[in-house]
Formats: structure tokens, C-alpha cells, sequence
């Protein structure tokens, strides 16, 4: 992969810890929208910009609401409004902090979520297809699984579901064994989310679809339950546990064994320490996707919380801590700049070279997974990764 080098004057990054290339580059920079553009397919007919009006509608309505589907429920806890709160109070709490973050939340709007899609087939992203061919190849060792340790599982609950390769292959390994009864898609995104409950029930229709629009951050206990003793498996899938903190992990831990009972299991997927290199391949992609998927997050909070960044003026970083074991993904100022939010009445000012963190992404090994889920109430039951140990998915029980 090409090495990329900061801007001029942009500083280098801090030789106290971190360290990483900024994804900055010669000549005119592509908006998030440009590069997403780029990459959608666009069939027949389809004017620009439907899979913005999509989404938008998709968020509108009830707390919960019946599709034309009898099979299908969405229920949504993050309805517009709701959203739009959460957004402006992560927003105000983040950008004055020092150093300033944004929560990762917030990426997901329809171009953000393409962009991540095609994140997902990137070369230097291994993430998704190592974890997909462990699926492919232990799913039968996790049904036979989950009929010993957790008899009696009819239900799937899916946190940040999508709809990925790897997530209809957990769904179809699962209806396969006919005892399967609920699917539980839960995500922020409710675009991806009726794409994810529409495809579910077409496969599967037998399994009843509830669908359920929040945030794991605040609704874990809202999650429908089965009934006992039949229980539920939880995926948590994508190595997305990484994105948070070890304390905000174990509260996540535990709330799941709180509201999930001792019939219950759950299926965690996490990428393992390797070769910084390699992990910060895969946060910082040669032909720029990631880039404009980090800086998409400006684009949300231009046209939601009526903020003015200039796109432009902020350089994509992604850097090692060794120290935290993960890697954090971070826009850096390429200038000193004002920034103001009018729909939250904030001004942030940017001195040149500071940097706003956007994500973090940690990295596992098997003791620490074992060790987190024994403190949260967890018991590892099963351990499988990849020829290479480059990822992981555990299947743990109640402890």
C-alpha cells in the first residue's frame, strides 16, 4: 500500500505512544458523497439520492410499527427525535472535551453505511471474510454447541446487524436445525435494518422478524426475551465490541447477562493483536474509502446538527496505541479553523494539526476475551479463529 505523509505544516503524530499515517493526499479531495457515488450501483430509473430519502423516511414514525408482513415488527426506541437528542448531546459532550471525539455512533447514515460496505470488501480489510470463513466452517461445531451447553435456543439476537454474507449464514445455520422461531435484528441504522428484516423473513418464513431501531449504548434492556426456558443466542459480531472502552465493554457485557437468561449464549466476534502494519492497512485503505467514511461523520453533523466543517480542511488518520492495544481512527485539522453548530449553539475552534478521534478499535487476545466475559458474568465455552489467528469468534455461557 501506498504510505501516505501528513499535509504541510500538520505535525507528526505523537512519539509518546501512538503512531500512523495520515490518509492525506495531493490535489483535490473527493467528498464522502463523490467516493460513495462512485460506488453505488444504480439501477434503471433510480434518481440520486434515494438511499438518503430512504433512510430518512425509515427513521420517521411510532415506537414500534407493523409491516405490510405480519411476520415483520419493527420497534423503534431511536426515533428521529430521540436521535437527534442523542446526537447533540454526544456531540456538545465530545467536542469539548480535551482531546475531542465523536462517538462512532453517528457514522451510519446511508452513505456512511455503503461506505462501510464496501469497507468490508477491501483487501487490506481482512475483518469480514476471515470471520465469515470461520462461520462457514464451524457452523456445525456451533449448532452442535449450543445443543449441549444451551439447550433449547429459538431465538437470534443480532447486535449491529447488517446485511452481510456472514449474517445470513449464522440465520440459515440456525433455521436449519428447525427450531429456530425469532430473529432479533437490533441496529442504529434503520435503513440497514429493514434491509437486514426484509431478507431475513423472505429466506426464513418461518421465523417471526422483530426488529428492534436503538442503541446498545441505552437499550439492551428493551430487547424482547424469549419465553423460558427457551433461550436466545446474542451475536455480536464484526469486532465490534472493540469500539468501546474496557468499562464501557463490561457494562455491555453485563447488561446482556442481565436481560438474558441462564438458557441463553452468546456468539462474540473480535480481531486479535497482530502486526501493527496490517491493522493500520486496514483503518487506512489505499484507494481512500476509509478516509471517506471518517470524514462522512462531518457530512452528518453538517446536515443534522446544521454544522459548517469544511470537509477538505480535515485529514483522515488512523494510528497504533500499543499501550491500549487499538488502533484509533482520528480527523485531523489541516488549518486553524472555527467551527459552529447552530442547531446545538456551539462554536469549536480547531488549532492546526489538532486532532478529533472518531473511533477506537481494540485488539484481543484469548485471555483478555476469557477474562472480560468471567467478570461479566460469562463463561467461555468455545474458541475458534482463523488458520492464521487473525480473528476470533467465542461462544460463551451464562457463568
Amino acid at each position: 500500500m501506498t504510505s501516505r505523509t501528513p499535509a504541510p505544516g500538520a505535525p507528526t503524530p505523537s512519539p509518546t505512544g501512538p503512531t500512523g499515517r495520515p490518509a492525506a493526499r495531493g490535489g483535490r479531495i473527493p467528498t464522502p458523497a463523490e467516493v460513495a457515488a462512485r460506488l453505488r450501483p444504480r439501477p434503471a430509473g433510480q434518481a440520486g439520492g434515494a438511499a438518503g430519502a430512504g433512510a430518512a423516511s425509515a427513521r420517521t414514525g411510532d415506537a414500534s410499527a407493523q409491516t405490510g408482513d405480519a411476520g415483520v415488527c419493527v420497534e423503534r426506541h431511536l426515533t428521529g427525535p430521540q436521535r437527534s437528542a442523542a446526537m447533540a448531546q454526544d456531540a456538545r459532550r465530545g467536542l469539548t472535551a480535551s482531546p475531542k471525539e465523536l462517538a462512532p455512533t453517528w457514522f451510519y447514515d446511508a452513505t456512511g453505511s455503503l461506505l462501510f460496505e464496501k469497507i468490508t470488501e477491501l483487501p487490506e480489510y481482512y475483518l469480514t471474510r476471515t470471520e465469515r470463513s470461520i462461520l462457514e466452517r464451524h457452523a456445525g461445531d456451533l449448532v452442535s454447541e449450543l445443543a449441549s451447553v444451551a439447550q433449547g435456543i429459538d431465538t437470534l439476537v443480532e447486535l449491529g446487524a447488517g446485511t452481510s454474507p456472514k449474517s445470513r449464514l449464522l440465520l440459515g445455520a440456525l433455521a436449519d436445525t428447525g427450531r429456530l422461531r425469532r430473529f432479533v435484528p437490533f441496529d442504529v441504522d434503520a435503513d440497514a435494518l429493514g434491509r437486514a428484516a426484509t431478507a431475513a423473513r423472505a429466506a426464513h418464513p418461518g421465523v417471526t422478524v422483530h426488529a428492534v431501531v436503538g442503541d446498545f449504548r441505552q437499550h439492551i434492556g428493551l430487547l424482547p426475551v424469549p419465553a423460558a426456558p427457551a433461550g436466545a443466542l446474542v451475536a455480536f459480531l464484526g469486532g465490534t465490541i472493540g469500539n468501546l472502552r474496557p468499562a464501557a465493554r463490561a457494562e455491555l457485557l453485563t447488561a446482556l447477562r442481565s436481560r438474558f437468561g441462564p438458557g441463553s449464549a452468546l456468539l462474540l466476534g473480535t480481531d486479535l493483536v497482530k502486526d501493527p502494519a496490517r491493522l493500520l492497512a486496514a483503518y487506512d485503505d489505499s484507494a481512500g474509502v476509509t478516509a471517506a467514511f471518517n470524514r462522512n461523520l462531518l457530512t452528518v453533523l453538517n446536515r443534522e446538527l446544521g454544522a459548517d466543517f469544511d470537509l477538505r480542511a480535515f485529514a483522515h488518520v488512523a494510528v497504533w496505541d500499543e499501550a491500549n492495544r487499538w488502533v484509533e481512527m482520528r480527523l485531523r485539522s489541516l488549518r486553524q479553523q472555527t467551527v459552529r453548530l447552530a442547531g446545538i449553539d456551539l462554536t469549536v475552534d480547531f488549532a492546526e494539526g489538532e486532532e478529533l478521534r472518531t473511533e477506537i478499535s481494540a485488539k484481543f487476545d484469548q485471555e483478555t476475551v476469557d477474562k472480560e466475559l468471567a467478570n461479566t458474568g460469562w463463561r467461555l465455552a468455545r474458541w475458534w479463529t482463523d488458520p492464521a489467528g487473525d480473528f476470533a469468534l467465542s461462544l460463551a455461557i451464562p457463568g
